[in-house]
């Protein structure tokens, strides 16, 4: 494999047949040129070779002669957009999803609670890639959940949004089921009993006391698996793989500019997930901090 100009060069000894590889099959690739010259001209044939090469294979070269050419970096704003949308869906199924579960860990008496505790924890020590291997198979086409949802929609879980969104939700469960239990079980029992004595039932007592007090927790949920969500790799990689536009978010973006060499590109994309997620902290800690809240976890 070589460049086009390379290919369309007179020199080129072997004048043999190419293709061209299509510019959607690979990553960017952002080349350099290095000055050897302080000339501010370019011979015709040089221009020719680098025009007749297209626009996307052309070299960047700086006329001035005194400096390395910078070089204009853009954030993949597609990878950027579906990342938000899938961290800002997994955090709205989390509060759904999550508050019932805290509720019952909060309250429930069961005396093998601690196993579902465990269980609801799990993706905070298991590693990524080995959950995601268990979502991928649990949503692949053998299994019953990939039959029928194949029979449903025409078309498997895996490597598909809805799948990723599966996977991301059971990988950030705990990051928003913690804080809303540890919030529930702050609220002080006196008020709960009072509510009770005065003949409001369990589910109302939860609705108009313990909700309203444990405002702080709730949005520590919601924030924390909103930023765990941002930067998930191993989960989305196993389960969404690299689809762009499906199920390419920011963190497998990033790793594609790695492995192609833009270290420059990989830079500005990650400084921009760096500064979302400290803004995103800074919003849990103040809000812990202005009301007094309990801590991120249980």
């Amino acid at each position: 494999m070589l460049a086009l100009s390379h290919a369309l060069s007179p020199n080129m000894k072997d004048k043999g047949h190419y293709w061209t590889v299509p510019l959607d099959a690979y990553p960017t690739l952002n080349q350099a040129a290095v000055v050897i010259s302080k000339s501010t001209q370019r011979t015709p044939r040089a221009s020719s070779l680098t025009l007749s090469a297209g626009p996307k294979a052309r070299l960047c070269l700086r006329t001035t002669g005194s400096a390395f050419p910078r070089r204009l970096i853009k954030v993949n704003w597609e990878a950027f957009w579906l990342t938000v949308r899938l961290a800002t869906l997994v955090s709205m199924l989390l509060m759904a999803i999550g508050i019932p579960i805290a509720y019952w860990l909060t309250y429930s008496r069961w005396r093998w609670k601690f196993l579902a505790e465990a269980v609801i924890a799990l993706p905070i020590v298991l590693p990524p890639t080995v959950l995601g291997l268990y979502v991928l198979m649990a949503l692949g086409r053998r299994s019953p959940i990939g039959r029928y949802w194949e029979s449903l929609t025409g078309h498997t879980l895996a490597f598909t949004f809805e799948g990723l969104l599966v996977g991301s939700v059971l990988y950030s469960l705990p990051f928003a089921v913690q804080p809303f239990a540890a919030s529930f079980s702050a609220v002080d029992p006196k008020l709960l009993h009072a509510s009770a004595s005065l003949g409001q039932s369990p589910m109302r007592t939860f609705r108009r006391v313990v909700l309203p007090l444990s405002k702080a927790g709730l949005v520590t949920g919601f924030v924390l698996s909103f930023a765990h969500t941002l930067g998930e790799f191993g989960v989305v990689l196993m389960v969404g793989g690299n689809i762009p536009g499906v199920t390419r978010t920011i963190s497998i973006e990033i790793y594609d500019q790695v492995q192609a060499g833009n270290y420059s590109s990989a830079n500005q994309t990650a400084l921009v997930l760096l500064i979302i997620s400290f803004l995103v902290l800074s919003i849990v800690y103040g809000l812990n901090r202005r009301g007094g809240a309990v801590g991120l976890w249980k």
